[in-house]
């Protein structure tokens, strides 16, 4: 399930655990695709001895390759960027927390399934409207599993996830980034080896089509 906050400036997903094994897992489907069809174009174009099939296959190879070094590459860059970035979503979709709207099931989905409370501790509630608004207590999504008893009221701390969301979320999107960068890296040396091997068979083809010229 995929929750989708929106304001002027910033987009926050929430995933659940699905989520971040259907990335990955998607990822792969896809490259797998797109290698199983440019696997058929190569084969044919090697049995064949085609020059014009070789050159083609090449050229795919080689924009696919460039294709996910960039991606790579992107994905480097933007690691270091998901802890300002997130923080500051978050900070805006907690302030935005009024018990109705879908910035609230956004909030509340998230500190139930993580166990956590506020962006960087429980504290951080003291500081939202809807803290003063319902007498000094927090949502009950802050309350831990099987807490029957918890009202949200902050004397009761024992009965609540008291560690903040952040770094739960940064860390699940590290792994995922960390993971899909991972599959693009291994699938990039694939093609490496992939363009090197054409390179090879064009020259063999080459060294066939040269008949020597005898007195």
């Amino acid at each position: 399930k995929l929750y989708t906050v929106n304001d002027s400036k910033t987009v926050l997903f929430f995933y659940t655990q699905v989520n971040y094994s259907v990335i990955p897992a998607a990822i792969i489907i896809g490259v797998a695709v797109v290698m199983f069809v440019i696997g058929i174009v190569g084969c044919c174009a090697t049995l064949r001895e085609s020059k014009v099939g070789l050159g083609f296959f090449l050229l795919i190879i080689m924009v696919i390759f460039a294709a996910e070094v960039t991606a790579f590459v992107f994905g480097f860059i933007y690691r270091g960027r998901i802890k300002g970035d997130l923080e500051k979503s978050m900070n805006s979709v907690f302030q935005k927390y009024d018990g109705v709207n879908s910035e609230t099931h956004a909030v509340d989905y998230l500190q139930s399934q993580l166990e956590c409370c506020g962006v960087n501790n429980i504290t951080d509630w003291t500081a939202i409207p809807w803290f003063v608004q319902h007498n000094n207590s927090v949502p009950h999504s802050c309350c831990k599993a099987n807490a029957t008893q918890c009202t949200g009221q902050l004397t009761q701390l024992d009965l609540l996830n008291t560690k903040g969301c952040e770094a739960k979320l940064e860390q699940m999107l590290q792994d995922v980034l960390s993971y899909a960068m991972l599959v693009i890296l291994g699938f990039a040396i694939i093609k490496l080896f992939g363009m090197l091997s054409i390179c090879v068979i064009a020259c063999r083809s080459k060294k066939n089509d040269y008949q020597p010229l005898y007195a």
